[in-house]
């Protein structure tokens, strides 16, 4: 790769920097699909168990918690799921194969951010930067979840390193190649847009200060850019046909500007006070916000060869952009916290930056200098112990634990080619019915436009029960601990469904976690 003949000693740097990040990323990496994003894991899994299972055509992407199906969804583009699925077809069923291919992912994102901070800010920035996004508690935990995120951020940061290595050095053929990694990372996940903000200014710094501005390179780089802008529009254009076409006409993502309305974003303050709480409990903690805090206090270093023109704000304009993107999906990005991993890489830069600073604030030049190397250990140890251990111990923690066990146990008892019907700790949360193994249906049912994370009523509860048994579903089961939105548990809210059950199924399994039934077969009119 272009770049990367950075001498022994930061080489050495880099690769322990590297396994750092593999560490944390690695701890616990079979741990099952329970922890603070089950839900979406949930459905990414099921996507790649579908692509193995039923269809290899990665346009129609499907889940299994809409029944028999088919159940495609407007998604976007699976490339970690599908990855994923030709790993099972060549090992076998895993469920950390997807972590695997996520932190894989999130270790080239590290190695990207180094080698893009060594282009803007120089080494000492890049070692700080690339340290940072190794250590963070959101970056660590996004990128061991299997969710096509880390692929996203992996993928724009490298095409934005590479599009900078060509406005510097004139190396044409790395223009289409950052063309289309960046446009891949854009279609693994649309809030990766926000890296056009970065690369549009470092196209108009680079090529002004080298001189080099002028419009045959811009003709040279339009017909790149439009068409990158084309496949993202025709992809997406895409997903929402097949989110709206087919059952359960659902496309991933709610909560835009577009949809609620710049009042209640206002009357909401943008979700402000909710986006601070995950920025300072787990996503970025305060050490490090803190660290870029501190340098959004002072100018950027300069460019660090002035013949390869100055691109010294970069990191603040890649923040500017997903700011741009966070304005129109605050209470989406809110809601899916996954979301933010757009912002990991700007945060880490900046605090890197910040850790240099405080690193040197006795003037020092030489990191060799005792005194500096004693700031900044024990900067890092504040920014782990401060932060990193406590994010990841409360995130890791096995909220969906009961789904997992409800699944297993449904996966025993049913038949292959059983439906079954399942509610896990968190309604709407698909955990339950991905380790069962089988196809079917949360409780309530979702999809669509309609909120199913609310209980129904009994009477309308029990008209969906018998709906689903309609259409041959065969168990039933929901954990103890489930609650809706609303923190009603439906063992305790819907007492005339349960009652229902006992009268027209069969109770298979009753103890502390789960109930069971085997459901009979639907009564012919």
């Amino acid at each position: 790769m272009p770049g990367t003949g950075i001498g022994q000693r930061n080489c050495a740097v880099l690769a322990g920097i590297l396994v750092l990040a593999a560490l944390f990323r690695l701890h616990d990496v079979q741990q099952p699909l329970i922890d603070a994003f089950s839900w979406r894991e949930a459905s990414t899994a099921m996507m790649a168990d579908n692509f193995l299972a039923r269809s290899w055509n990665i346009f129609f992407p499907e889940v299994s918690w809409t029944g028999p199906g088919p159940a495609y969804q407007g998604r976007e583009l699976q490339i970690i799921s599908y990855i994923t699925a030709l790993l099972y077809a060549l090992f076998g069923w895993h469920d950390w194969l997807g972590r695997m291919v996520a932190i894989t992912f999130g270790l080239w994102g590290v190695f990207a951010l180094h080698r893009l901070l060594d282009r803007v800010w120089g080494m000492a920035h890049a070692h700080a930067g690339a340290f940072l996004l190794a250590i963070m508690p959101g970056a660590v935990f996004i990128d061991r979840s299997f969710l096509p995120d880390p692929a996203m951020l992996s993928l724009v940061t490298t095409g934005a390193w590479l599009y900078v290595v060509y406005l510097q050095e004139d190396r044409p053929g790395l223009l289409v190649l950052a063309g289309v990694i960046a446009t891949l990372g854009v279609l693994a996940k649309l809030p990766g847009i926000a890296v056009v903000v970065p690369m549009t200014y470092a196209t108009f710094s680079i090529l002004q200060v080298r001189g080099r501005l002028n419009p045959r390179r811009i003709l040279q780089i339009a017909p790149v850019a439009l068409m990158a802008g084309a496949l993202i529009l025709g992809y997406y254009r895409w997903a929402i046909h097949v989110g709206t076409n087919f059952p359960p006409y659902h496309v991933a993502g709610s909560g835009y500007l577009w949809d609620d309305g710049l009042s209640k974003f206002f009357s909401q303050a943008f979700y402000l006070p909710a986006a601070w709480k995950i920025a300072s409990n787990w996503l970025f903690t305060l050490p490090v916000v803190v660290l870029a805090g501190i340098a959004m206090l002072v100018r950027p270093p300069g460019a660090t060869s002035p013949a390869r023109g100055k691109v010294q704000w970069f990191f603040h304009a890649w923040l500017a952009g997903a700011l741009i993107v966070y304005f129109f999906a605050a209470r989406e990005i809110k809601t899916n916290p996954w979301n933010f991993h757009i912002f990991n890489v700007p945060v880490a830069a900046l605090a890197g930056r910040g850790l240099i600073l405080l690193a040197r604030i006795d003037g020092s030049l030489q990191w060799s200098a005792p005194s500096t190397l004693l700031r900044s250990a024990v900067i890092a140890a504040i920014a782990i112990v401060g932060g990193s251990i406590p994010g990841l111990h409360l995130m890791k923690t096995p909220y969906a634990q009961s789904g997992h066990q409800l699944g297993s146990r449904l996966s025993a008892l049913a038949k292959p080619g059983d439906l079954v019907i399942a509610a896990s700790a968190t309604i709407g949360d698909p955990i339950a019915i991905y380790y069962s193994r089988r196809r079917g249906w949360v409780f309530p049912p979702g999809g669509g436009m309609n909120d199913w994370s609310v209980l129904p009523d009994d009477r309308e509860a029990i008209d969906m029960l018998e709906t689903l048994r309609a259409k041959d579903a065969a168990w039933f089961g929901v954990t103890k601990n489930a609650r809706d939105s609303r923190g009603r548990k439906l063992v305790e809210y819907n007492t005339g469904l349960i009652a229902h059950l006992d009268k027209t199924a069969e109770r298979v399994v009753d103890n502390d976690t789960m109930l069971i039934y085997r459901l009979a077969p639907p009564t012919a009119d």
